[in-house]
């Protein structure tokens, strides 16, 4: 049996890992990662290590997919057959080479061909156990010699300036005549090539380390002498180790890749204004984002962009409310009031899951880590009840958790964001509108959101709501599932509680729960959190934990003659200070208040030869950190600028380096007060909460508008169809919802308008794209397989369409 666990990686950076599972060659890690991709990279790859105790982890495989066929498998559960792992097979990074051939005629009189080849630099080289050192070796190789040459090593950087020149003998001069002398060379020429091999210098007995290679053929000379370009590193030809894939298992993954190519803003207006007025139009389904939902296969599809894009250009309140009374006038029973997976409800999930994850961890994270942490066993169904564990001991450990749970929950009234007592407000009002009669419905219509699709979810899937860094152990989420549905059950008000159990032994249970006193809590905190009446948000001014983890720091020279050296440490981040101490849950060793935050910007590489490095400006030092990955350190830079962006103070230039041996790396300047050289960057969204990009949200919704072009074209049909027949409707048409068929045309027309003048930019854009392009530059280095594919599409565009 293995302890295994899985890493996620960008090529070789290993970004999030999942828990260890003991003891299976099986393991189940049902774990979530998402993340925004802050580099540029080739492979996605899954590693599988078994965790050794006393030596290093050992790797059992790894499913490596390339960028370009991550689409073929989007959204797809996949079963990926596992590679073997060996050091010649995992590179990363390119090479800018320049060769040139020219003539030298010797002393003698006789001419030959001397060959210059130039190694420049190389980017993005793998980092190997922390370290990189790399060097490299270029070989002239043809059927009979082989003659090698290597450049000095450059120390601590995966971003090597080379810049050496080797020279190599083409032809050598001897006795042939001239004629022969040509034939010789032209073949000689031909069959020889240029190999570059990366290295990096190890200190270890185990000798250096492979980092990847590179094969150029020095027929490219006849096209261009010079010819220079960049290349991207190959792995090397190891034809001996044919290994069956199968022999190492398989690795279940559902990957979601998407790719938005965003215009400037002023391209979007049109169908941004569209849809921004759609709470607006009467009646609401003939509005632009109510047709997105009838047009898309899932409704949570168009829900997510149009929810970012009205929380930021704060109308989601006027939207969900128009869309949220339409549905309430549709519905017959107030008992399935909100119940369907509608646009509705859709809107209002992710609005919840925006803007209320602050307020879900504020008032649910020190219980759910406490119930994970207690152990104690809660199995109150006595057929799965173990040898020795008692009923009633476990009822009432039951009893105390969900006591502990519906306490926190419904004394958080006062903190819930007010974008979401909002909603709550107009969906109270139009449910008591429509149903006169029931009293119960005004509570009903709010706690189907706030019990069912918000706090009992969380309880139940902690991991997914980020309540806890992994999938909790069967006895705990055993226990989470039972709490959950009992939490669910007393929010939902319904007359016989006890009947709603399918489970006798949940009905017996809940009578614990049957006093007064609970329905009275839950509709104080209905009442308080759909209250129009709002109160100061100010008034909440508990700290908000918004991330923390382990970087590693570099001392602050607060001491006069402490050391300057790296340690790592804690640190915390709320909305009121940056703190770090020695490990979590130490006293803090040093805080900094949020309004002394003055700006948060990257470190250049050459300031401590250190990777995922940033700053942060105080008024007197920079606090100099490293994070584990290129993905954490974007996060902690983000939430941070974000936190600090209304701070008066904040400063306008700073210095991209450290300061070091009395002066800034950057622009040399001596003293280690003077002004910055570069521009900060700026104009983040100053809500910490919502990190939303208006245009990647117009630019998503018009991708799913253009997917789904054919449906618009039928409801279009359907209108047409309505407003001139009013017989029994063709079953095509009868699964839209349209109200006002000429009124929805009118705004069908606009949106197939304006889908079409943003298609004809993209097409126009990819053309000219296509035209700059030149194959082996930087951007698109040599072996760059998504650029073939892009340059195989385009050649494969019929002419008319060009």
């Amino acid at each position: 049996m293995r302890d295994c666990y899985c890493t996620v990686n960008l090529d070789q950076e290993e970004v999030f890992r999942t828990k260890v599972v003991e003891k299976s060659l099986c393991p189940f890690y049902g774990e979530d990662f998402y993340c925004e991709i802050p580099r540029s990279f080739r492979h996605l790859s899954f590693y599988i290590f078994d965790r050794d105790v006393f030596r290093r982890d050992s790797i059992i495989g790894k499913v490596a997919i390339q960028k370009e066929d991550l689409q073929k498998y989007h959204n797809r559960d996949t079963w990926f057959q596992l590679q073997h792992v060996d050091a010649d097979s995992e590179v990363q990074g390119k090479v800018h080479l320049e060769l040139r051939l020219s003539e030298v005629i010797t002393d003698s009189g006789v001419v030959c061909h001397k060959l210059a080849t130039r190694i420049l630099e190389c980017q993005g080289l793998p980092i190997v156990n922390g370290q990189c050192d790399p060097y490299a070796t270029v070989t002239l190789a043809g059927p009979c010699r082989s003659e090698a040459k290597k450049t000095k090593v450059k120390k601590k950087t995966n971003n090597p300036q080379f810049d050496e020149v080797f020279y190599f003998e083409v032809t050598r001069p001897c006795s042939y005549s001239r004629k022969s002398h040509f034939d010789f060379e032209d073949e000689d020429v031909d069959k020889l090539e240029i190999r570059v091999d990366l290295w990096n210098a190890s200190n270890l007995k185990f000798g250096d380390e492979f980092l990847g290679e590179l094969r150029v053929p020095l027929k490219v000379l006849r096209q261009s002498s010079p010819h220079e370009a960049w290349y991207f590193l190959q792995p090397r030809d190891n034809g001996s180790k044919s290994l069956k894939p199968g022999d190492l298992g398989s690795l279940r993954l559902n990957v979601v890749y998407t790719e938005d190519h965003v215009f400037s803003s002023d391209y979007y207006s049109p169908l941004r204004d569209l849809l921004l007025k759609s709470a607006d139009v009467e009646p609401v389904s003939a509005s632009a984002a109510h047709i997105l939902g009838e047009v898309c296969r899932e409704k949570q599809e168009a829900a997510i962009p149009l929810v970012r894009l009205f929380l930021h250009y704060g109308r989601v309140v006027p939207f969900i409310s128009a869309i949220a009374s339409a549905e309430v006038r549709r519905t017959q029973d107030p008992n399935t009031i909100f119940r369907g997976n509608s646009l509705t409800s859709k809107c209002i999930d992710e609005t919840m899951k925006l803007a209320g994850m602050q307020y879900l961890h504020v008032t649910l994270k020190p219980t759910i880590e406490e119930i994970c942490q207690s152990h104690k066993s809660c199995e109150i169904d006595p057929v799965r009840l173990k040898d020795g564990e008692s009923l009633e001991s476990n009822m009432e450990n039951l009893r105390q958790f969900v006591d502990r749970v519906f306490s926190v929950i419904t004394k958080s009234g006062v903190s819930c964001p007010t974008v979401m007592c909002d909603i709550f407000f107009s969906l109270r009002e139009a449910a008591a509108k429509r149903f006169q009669d029931d009293l119960d419905v005004r509570y009903t219509a709010v706690s189907s959101f706030i019990f069912l699709r918000f706090f009992a979810p969380a309880i139940l899937s902690p991991n997914l709501f980020q309540l806890t860094p992994h999938h909790t152990d069967p006895q705990t989420s055993r226990t989470l599932t039972l709490v959950s549905k009992t939490i669910q059950t007393l929010g939902s008000l319904s007359k016989s509680k006890s009947a709603s159990f399918k489970e006798s032994y949940m009905a017996a249970f809940y009578e614990f729960f049957n006093e007064q006193k609970y329905a009275d809590a839950v509709k104080n905190f209905l009442d308080l959190i759909s209250s129009s009446g709002r109160r100061d948000p100010k008034s909440v001014q508990q700290p908000i934990l918004l991330k923390e983890g382990f970087m590693i720091k570099r001392a602050q020279g607060r001491k006069r003659f402490g050391m300057k050296n790296f340690k790592k440490r804690w640190f915390r981040l709320t909305n009121h200070e940056f703190t770090y101490q020695k490990s979590k849950g130490d006293p803090p060793l040093y805080s900094i208040p949020i309004e002394n935050i003055l700006a948060v910007e990257p470190l250049e590489e050459e300031s401590f030869k250190m990777k995922n490095m940033f700053q942060v400006i105080q008024p007197e030092r920079a606090l100099y950190i490293q994070a584990n990955n290129c993905v954490e350190a974007k996060a902690w830079i983000d939430i941070l600028t974000k936190v600090s962006q209304c701070n008066q103070k904040r400063l306008a230039v700073y210095h991209p380096s450290a300061y070091l041996n009395g002066h800034w790396l950057c622009c040399r300047a001596s003293s280690d007060t003077a002004a910055g050289c570069s521009p900060c960057t700026g104009g983040l969204p100053a809500n910490i909460q919502l990190d939303i990009d208006g245009d990647r949200e117009t630019e998503r919704i018009y991708s799913l508008f253009s997917s789904y072009m054919s449906k618009l074209e039928k409801m279009q049909e359907a209108c047409g169809s309505r407003s001139v027949y009013d017989g029994p409707e063709q079953e095509e048409y009868s699964t839209f919802i349209i109200d006002d068929p000429q009124e929805t045309y009118k705004t069908l027309k606009q949106v197939v308008a304006g889908v079409g003048a943003l298609e004809q930019e993209h097409a126009q854009y990819k053309r000219d794209k296509f035209r700059r392009t030149k194959y082996g530059s930087q951007e698109h280095p040599i072996g760059d397989k998504s650029f073939q594919s892009y340059i195989r599409q385009q050649s494969e565009t019929p002419a008319h369409s060009m």
